[in-house]
């Protein structure tokens, strides 16, 4: 064995930085030389393209082998004998770099918008042989080797380079899609790091096992797209969210995969009336009882049901149905397992170093730093990854609050103030305006909305009034109020009027989405039909009549799934919801009454053209407290575009209700909720109801008990 040099021990031992400069083949003193580091080869030879060959030397025991080129050759293979057998094989040490100098330079500003083309696992060729090009951040790493099903997961055999802030790349050729690889990364300080995943992986197994997996996702098949329509503000959008693990499984609990959702989920959403579906984070992720918000793989969909082409499948469904896909996105923190982003280079690379600011208390999970340039730019283009690579409509965005506020859920001194001294992350702040202008920049049928908590002003406004730029926000305090006001027995509820009244004060300073989602139906909240006070008729009583309430109020709508045949338990993510259920008619009720409001949201512009519009309501009742009685119209953007909504939430029926009207004619009931199709008592007012002879228009109605009614005036 000749005295080996300080690169050729750096190679050995697995910590040089640029095992290019070393490997693969090299002009010295007018030869032509090839090395090869191979461990556990017992022989190489290196073949040109003329079919040439030259026996290389073993110069260290470890695999190391030195030896000239037959001739001058720009192309050479290797043919290496392990114990009885003998590989042909390419050196990926012969290719040319995978990043472009243009790729580099917008890397390092962090606008390379399509980031998702370059870093993680690419399926190329280069220079005629196919195989795959790996591309992974670690700027803090000494060492970076790719290892997987190709190299026998030996960290050894396919160490990295590292090229402009930290990219760490590698062809390596004869990798097919659907192997499985990860990172072995050496610390700064020569520490060895668990394997971990890739961050841009586009695939992964399924949990337990967490190795990435090789896939092509320049290869998907693109869905039909939606609507370009369907995301307006002056569109109906009435969303149904659902968590794919529990919507609906096998006779034996199994997980149906995408495919066989898709034969069933976008048919049923569509039925019932809905116009999109939203999905709860569908991202990798390793802990089923977080139902997807804490994810480890945010560019891969998770592999629970299926592969990256099957998910595409269940997008491509719902938009032949006419849906809208929204996916839950969460930017705002991440957990903290070895094989993941936490610590992923040696130090807080994602993350920030000091707890105060990187660790959330609530979730025990990582807070991303959005004052570095790199993490901004992979969660943007993530955004954009999914708009671009799966069709789906847009994004709402989990937990905004908890990006916006430094000092969120934490106790006094247990957190750090903004450069002002304030409690705003301004650095979260000026990453979801730049999320949102390059979303609807790039993808302008698109939409993003806000889960946001607070009284953060403008967060549905326009960036340049200094807005956050969400297309909308969930109306968190509207669910509050309420669900809390029509879960009160009725006798109590002339002494909480203002929980109804109150939303109407602020319900167009937002672009508002009215979401009754997963998290009202866990935790011991009980269901939404469990909320409901009576005896069996008037619980169900209840539920039509505060649904109704619901579809006839500005704003928005979602649902989560089963609330709308009245799920009676608690959501559980480890069983299907109790579709049992539908064999009772009170429950078929339940159901019928959520198509019929879908269908008239949809089909009467009064109810949906101006749901961000203070000139799309007027109270007509609101100070009938002693009865719990609230009337109100909706107005569409044409002058006789009116429906007349009017609640009684108490059991008592009232006849020869006065309520005023602005046009004198006749006004159809379009929906009631007592309706016995609903499975109501029946009471009403014979479908059509024709105003009383006066100066000013007014209808003499019978309000039915613990009812919703909807009055539409006839064509003049």
């Amino acid at each position: 064995m000749t005295e080996l040099s300080s690169e050729a021990r750096a190679i050995v031992e697995g910590r040089h930085s640029d095992p290019f400069h070393y490997l693969g083949r090299h002009r010295e003193n007018d030869r032509q030389v090839v090395r090869a580091y191979l461990p556990e080869a017992s022989e190489v030879r290196v073949i040109d393209e003329h079919g040439g060959e030259t026996t290389l030397t073993r110069i260290h025991h470890a695999g190391l082998f030195l030896g000239d080129l037959p001739s001058d050759a720009q192309r050479y293979r290797l043919r290496a004998r392990f114990g009885a057998d003998t590989v042909e094989l390419e050196d990926p040490y012969r290719f040319p770099p995978i990043l472009s100098d243009l790729d580099l330079y917008l890397l390092g500003e962090g606008t390379h918008q399509r980031l998702y083309d370059k870093l993680g696992a690419h399926p190329i060729a280069m220079d005629g042989v196919g195989g795959t090009g790996f591309v992974v951040l670690a700027p803090n790493a000494r060492a970076v080797a790719v290892v997987g099903d190709f190299n026998g997961w030996d960290r050894r055999r396919h160490p990295m380079r590292v090229r402009g802030k930290g990219y760490w790349e590698l062809f390596i050729p004869g990798t097919r899609t659907g192997e499985r690889y990860k990172y072995a990364i050496t610390d700064r300080g020569g520490g060895l790091l668990p394997l971990k995943s890739d961050p841009m992986a586009f695939a992964a197994e399924v949990r337990p096992n967490t190795a990435s997996i090789v896939f092509d996702e320049e290869a998907l098949p693109r869905p039909t797209p939606a609507a370009a329509t369907i995301n307006a503000r002056n569109a109906p959008i009435s969303i149904y969210e659902v968590h794919l693990g529990s919507w609906r499984r096998s006779d034996d609990n199994r997980w149906l995969s995408y495919r066989e959702l898709a034969d069933t989920l976008p048919r049923y959403a569509r039925d019932l009336g809905f116009t999109h579906i939203e999905l709860m984070p569908v991202n990798e992720h390793p802990f089923d009882g977080s139902w997807g918000y804490q994810p480890t793989g945010l560019y891969a969909p998770t592999s629970r049901f299926g592969p990256p082409e099957d998910f595409a499948h269940l997008v491509d469904a719902c938009h032949r149905e006419g849906l809208g896909v929204l996916l839950d996105w969460v930017p705002g923190h991440f957990p903290d397992d070895p094989h993941g982003l936490g610590h992923f280079d040696g130090t807080a690379l994602y993350e920030h170093a000091n707890p105060l600011q990187g660790r959330h208390l609530d979730w025990d999970t990582l807070i991303y730093n959005y004052g570095r340039t790199e993490v901004v730019n992979f969660l943007v283009a993530n955004a954009l990854f999914w708009l671009d690579r799966y069709g789906v409509d847009g994004l709402r965005v989990d937990a905004v609050a908890s990006m916006l506020y430094l000092d969120y859920s934490r106790p006094e001194g247990g957190w750090i103030p903004n450069k002002h001294g304030g409690r705003e992350n301004l650095e979260a702040i000026e990453f979801l305006r730049r999320f949102n202008r390059e979303v609807f920049g790039k993808f302008p049928h698109a939409t993003t909305a806000a889960e946001e908590s607070t009284a953060w002003p403008q967060v549905s406004r326009p960036i340049e009034f200094g807005g956050l730029g969400f297309g909308y926000k969930w109306n968190m305090g509207w669910m509050h109020d309420t669900l809390d006001y029509i879960g009160k027995d009725p006798i109590y509820r002339k002494h909480h009027h203002g929980q109804i009244l109150f939303g109407l004060h602020y319900a167009f300073s937002e672009n508002f989405i009215l979401p009754l989602s997963h998290d009202e139906v866990v935790h011991g909240k009980r269901s939404i039909l469990g909320r409901m006070p009576g005896d069996d008729w008037q619980r169900f009583a209840n539920l039509r009549a505060y649904y109704a309430f619901m579809f006839g109020h500005p704003g928005k709508k979602l649902m989560f799934m089963g609330a709308e045949f009245g799920q009676e338990r608690e959501w559980s993510h480890d069983h299907s919801l109790d579709w049992h259920l539908l064999d009772q008619a009170r429950h078929r009720g339940i159901q019928a009454i959520i198509r019929d409001l879908n269908a008239l949201y949809r089909n009467l512009p009064a109810l949906h053209e101006l749901d961000c519009d203070p000139a799309g309501f007027e109270w007509i009742i609101a100070n009938d407290a002693n009865n719990s009685i609230f009337a109100w119209m909706r107005k569409g953007e044409s002058g006789r575009t009116r429906c007349l909504v009017i609640a009684n939430f108490t059991p008592t029926v009232h006849r020869d209700y006065r309520v005023r009207v602005p046009f004198a004619g006749k006004w159809r009931e379009t929906l009631n909720t007592d309706s016995a199709h609903y499975g109501g008592s029946n009471v009403g007012n014979n479908g059509v109801v024709e105003t009383l002879d006066g100066v000013i228009p007014e209808l003499s109605l019978t309000l039915p008990p613990l009812a919703v009614i909807f009055l539409a005036p006839e064509p003049a």
